[in-house]
């Protein structure tokens, strides 16, 4: 870990000297999270000549009714996703478009849909995916980021990605297999960021 650390560091310290112009840095804002999630997220960006590096960082992002998937209105369920973060490596085919791979972290609470202060459970997804962005600039540092991303999950904390438990919704045994971050419980996941570049 620590080499490749090392090669990492070294590697974008290489880029950075090679360049002829100073890298940007841009702090942008998603507009889903807090209009449609009603949560918050941070990223900021490291734009080289070729290559952009990114971290991303959601708050409280809530899942529920029509957000989660017919299994999960099903069995009355809605989620809390308290931390969604990772990073981003991407390359520049042009100014402003560029595709990155993102390995993601996405921590799930899960609860009752009509009792929001019982937690049911907690559990991690990862995903390792792409993301398609292109940057526009209209105005003095101005910047307006539409993105697709696609984040399929690669494991969970969860044994066999599913939680067996006692619903007692349904007086059943349910079965919750875990959530995929996109929409409607999909990979899939499209935004426009707001924010600003220096």
């Amino acid at each position: 870990m620590k080499t490749l650390l090392f090669g990492l560091s070294l590697l974008i310290s290489t880029t950075i000297c090679a360049q002829r112009k100073p890298p940007e840095v841009s702090v942008v804002f998603g507009l889903n999270q807090p209009l449609v999630l009603h949560g918050f997220n941070i990223e900021g960006n490291l734009w080289m000549k070729k290559f952009v590096i990114d971290y991303s960082h959601g708050f409280g992002l809530k899942f529920r009714d029509n957000l989660v998937n017919t299994e999960a209105r099903g069995q009355h369920l809605a989620f809390n996703v308290t931390h969604t973060l990772g990073v981003g490596f991407g390359y520049r085919f042009t100014e402003g478009f560029n595709l990155r791979v993102e390995p993601k972290m996405h921590i799930w609470e899960m609860y009752y849909d009509d009792d929001l202060d019982t937690k049911i459970t907690t559990y991690t997804t990862y995903t390792l995916g792409l993301g398609a962005y292109y940057r526009w600039i209209p105005v003095g540092g101005l910047t307006i980021v539409p993105s697709v991303r696609w984040w399929p999950n690669v494991g969970s904390t969860l044994k066999g990605d599913e939680f067996t438990y006692s619903n007692v919704r349904t007086g059943r045994t349910e079965t919750h297999r875990a959530n995929n971050i996109g929409v409607s419980n999909t990979p899939w996941f499209v935004n426009v960021s707001v924010g600003w570049t220096f």
